[in-house]
């Protein structure tokens, strides 16, 4: 276990600029890390295996994906409701299923307009697993696949029971609960590294599929494993630094989810804005994981066997947290090894992402009463994936 020295004193004023730009924390983290000896190394390593293992995946799942969808339809869930209340339902559970919260983001929408019936509500939030599906999919892609067919069809069954209790328009927002504001950020922070990804994901995208296959880098050089860990923290560092002051981060809101809309509208824009957001969770959980292992001596892999039980619990309790940030956590450490699949299912389907900011400020009862129904069968999948799959 590793003794820390003494860290100076934080002035006042110091502390009220942070508590204004709540970003910058992270990179300010990482570099004290950085300049404290006993920490320089894990710090790097877990740069680095943020960076190969999980940054260059993602901006690749999100390129395609992005590409992918550019020419599909945004169906209006009212066209649905009147052909037929099982295809609305079955439709809204396809939109979050899909990787990140756009789907989510859009039912979400179209229900504060009236267009989409509450069950459909009920059952985007459950099918929607957030940016957590991009990382997951990136690094697990069976897991991943199988995770968004679980949501998919729970959430269609679920949005179906809760129209058969309740009525379609049951809390469908008034006109002055309508009224949001979608936030326009400047993309000029992030263009900044526009040309720093275009010149290192071809090289980036080669090392983490060598990496993925365990090549063992020593044969080509000594200090082959030490340049490419170096190159790994650095592109990492910058990676969080340019999320860290793309927002200064004032709310929770603008800490645990994506950044809103950029003007113009660019697809390369939003992927970089996604996999620095995903990137930045990424690098906090796994430094919060070295440092609860190396400083604190807490085994958590330990911890969590001998109390397995819990795990689904405390991931769907996690999942009531608005924002992606927190679940991003609960996946990595899925991805680790720390945490059971019953968990982590029981957090995809608990968690609704960012699709719950514009849900809780359009039409606030409704986002409540639904985080709540996805909760139960959440935790039915969940502890139903561990006592019948698990023990």
């Amino acid at each position: 276990m590793i003794s820390l020295p003494h860290i100076g004193f934080i002035t006042p004023a110091s502390k009220r600029f942070l508590s204004q730009n709540k970003r910058l924390l992270l990179p300010l983290f990482i570099l004290t890390c950085l300049a404290i000896p006993q920490l320089r190394e894990i710090t790097m390593t877990a740069l680095s295996d943020a960076f190969f293992q999980v940054s260059v995946f993602v901006a690749t799942t999100l390129l395609i994906y992005y590409y992918a969808i550019e020419h599909l339809p945004q169906l209006e869930l009212s066209y649905l409701s009147a052909k037929s209340p099982v295809l609305e339902i079955s439709f809204a559970a396809v939109l979050g299923a899909l990787p990140g919260c756009g789907g989510a983001i859009i039912v979400v929408t179209q229900f504060t307009k009236g267009q989409a019936s509450f069950g459909a509500i009920v059952a985007v939030l459950t099918a929607t697993m957030g940016d957590a599906a991009f990382l997951l999919l990136a690094t697990r892609p069976t897991e991943g696949l199988l995770i968004m067919g679980i949501g998919l069809v729970v959430g269609t069954l679920s949005g179906l029971l809760v129209n058969t209790i309740h009525k379609k328009d049951f809390l469908c927002p008034t006109a002055q609960e309508q009224k949001h504001q979608i936030k326009i950020l400047s993309t000029n922070i992030i263009k900044i590294s526009k040309p720093v990804w275009m010149v290192a994901i071809i090289p980036s995208l080669v090392i983490a599929f060598l990496i993925a296959f365990n090549i063992d880098f020593s044969q080509y050089g000594a200090s082959t494993s030490t340049v490419i860990t170096l190159f790994g923290a650095v592109m990492a560092l910058f990676i969080v630094s340019i999320w860290a002051f793309s927002s200064k981060g004032e709310s929770y809101q603008e800490v645990t989810s994506e950044d809103g809309a950029c003007n113009p509208p660019s697809k390369i824009i939003k992927v970089l804005q996604d996999t620095h957001f995903v990137t930045a969770w990424v690098v906090a959980s796994f430094m919060l994981f070295e440092i609860l292992v190396n400083i604190a001596g807490l085994d958590l892999k330990t911890w969590f066997v001998h109390y397995a039980y819990l795990a689904p619990l405390i991931a769907v309790l996690i999942g009531f947290l608005p924002g992606c940030g927190p679940q991003i956590i609960v996946t990595t450490l899925y991805i680790q090894g720390i945490i059971p699949f019953s968990a982590l299912t029981g957090n995809a389907i608990s968690n609704d992402g960012d699709a719950l900011f514009p849900a809780i400020a359009m039409a606030p009862k409704a986002a409540v009463i639904a985080t709540l129904y996805t909760s139960i069968p959440a935790l039915l999948v969940g502890y139903g994936l561990y006592f019948l799959v698990e023990i």
